[in-house]
């Protein structure tokens, strides 16, 4: 696959806790350079992206990040909020906890009340694959799909494992016709995000393949 088709892909991220505006403005910099399908970032330096590169290049940001557990009404202020700013795309964290109390019709309504604040701008749902039985995780599918929500994703990058080829698999044979795929953490190589891909995810959460592209050490998310 050409390296140009792997970078429509990513969604170039920077979501440390310490990021600055100089490392922000780099990532913009290296998204805008290799046609990075956006930049993922803190929500807020959102705005101050959204100046920085117009419509260059597509803004992504983190809701109810990186542990979910917010209100659903702090979690729409964010969405609303990121949206003002001038954020292109919303990738929200699920309420783990209702899942694990099989509150599933709680887990749906908020997914649902940030896409209603979404509008037509892109909702990706972060469902923290690491921290779910496999039982789970097919229900989030079915949960994402009936949401009207646009992109399952597996990880935050934050917890203690990421993105694996069988979780996307997994999500591949489970989720509707309606719901695109995200796989985020861990991606570490050219061949991993080839494969990534050549299983359905037409996203990838990753800081570590421009970073090889150019050339530099490839740690982190």
């Amino acid at each position: 696959m050409d390296r140009k088709d792997i970078f429509k892909t990513v969604d170039h991220t920077l979501l440390t806790q310490t990021a600055t505006w100089a490392e922000i403005k780099q990532i913009c910099d290296d998204g805008m350079a290799y046609g990075t399908a956006s930049v993922c970032i803190p929500p807020s330096y959102v705005k101050q992206a959204k100046e920085y590169v117009g419509d260059k290049l597509a803004i992504c940001t983190v809701i109810g990040f990186p542990n979910g557990y917010m209100t659903t009404a702090a979690k729409e202020f964010e969405t609303k909020d990121a949206l003002a700013n001038g954020a292109d795309e919303i990738d929200m964290v699920i309420n783990l906890g209702w899942v694990k109390d099989n509150r599933f019709d709680l887990v749906e309504q908020e997914i649902r009340t940030l896409k209603a604040a979404c509008g037509t701008k892109i909702l990706k749902v972060i469902i923290e694959t690491c921290l779910l039985t496999e039982a789970e995780k097919v229900k989030m599918c079915e949960v994402v799909t009936a949401s009207g929500a646009d992109f399952i994703k597996t990880s935050t990058g934050f917890s203690i494992a990421g993105a694996t080829f069988e979780d996307i698999a997994l999500f591949a044979a489970n989720i509707g016709p309606n719901v695109k795929m995200k796989a985020a953490g861990g991606i570490s190589s050219f061949d991993d995000a080839e494969k990534f891909i050549s299983l359905g995810a037409s996203r990838l959460g990753t800081s570590r393949i421009v970073k090889l592209a150019k050339n530099e050490n490839a740690q982190g998310y």
